[in-house]
């Protein structure tokens, strides 16, 4: 799997537990908000990215880490663009970590296919916006019954997970987070994500959010009663 780069440790990106993470390179998304273009556009970076998969790298690292790590994370870029994620998640498990997989969903037969094998812990699925939103959020036309499939596929399952949308002044209005609620009703956990203005993929987005505000609070309010938890994640 074309591993980019990898965090040692994290005490934030799997709730409740010490992990490592690995990001991943590529992505079929363009969100204007994106906090790592690096690994979705063809940057200088990115294709240094290329030249220096660090898959090796990581599981040399993580041989070290038994008893002191309880997971890893994959996130990306997407990480179900890779046609060894399977492979990859298998090689972990085998060396004792649980995995927690971030998605946008975008690949539902790849998540149907990993939630059967039953070899991911926890699963993180990114809301982008509501259905007949989603490509103002995702930057590109998108097919919305693949990832409303995603959302269906998740939350069935009898495996841990999450759903998030990182709120986006200029992207998202209130209204939008009731709507967004009632779509994954009854859903275990949903983390409404601070968006942060220090590294996005499109510049230009600063024009919109700059004249805009949005009360993480008060969404979370309105949110409440369509979903099992609700958090604010900052």
């Amino acid at each position: 799997m074309r591993v980019a780069y990898y965090e040692k440790l994290t005490l934030v990106d799997y709730p409740g537990k010490v992990a490592a993470t690995v990001f991943t390179l590529g992505c079929v998304l363009r969100c204007p908000f994106c906090h790592s273009p690096e690994l979705v556009q063809p940057t200088k970076e990115a294709q240094a990215y290329l030249r220096h998969n660090r898959e090796e790298e990581f599981f040399a690292f993580l041989s070290t880490r038994r008893g002191k790590l309880d997971g890893v994370c994959i996130t990306g870029g997407e990480p179900t663009l890779h046609k060894d994620l399977a492979p990859f998640i298998r090689r972990v498990k085998k060396m004792g970590f649980l995995i927690k997989l971030d998605t946008n969903g975008i690949f539902p037969d790849i998540v149907e296919k990993l939630i059967k094998e039953r070899i991911v812990d926890y699963w993180a699925m990114d809301i982008k916006h509501v259905p007949d939103k989603y490509a103002t959020a995702c930057g590109v036309p998108i097919d919305i019954a693949r990832i409303k499939k995603s959302v269906r596929l998740i939350m069935n399952s009898d495996q841990n997970y999450e759903f998030r949308t990182t709120v986006v002044p200029g992207i998202h209005e209130e209204n939008d987070f009731v709507a967004i609620a009632r779509w994954i009703a009854g859903a275990r956990a949903y983390y409404i994500q601070k968006y942060r203005d220090i590294k996005i993929l499109d510049p230009r987005l600063r024009e919109k959010t700059a004249r805009h505000a949005l009360d993480l609070e008060k969404i979370k309010t309105l949110v409440a009663p369509h979903v099992g938890t609700v958090m604010i994640r900052q």
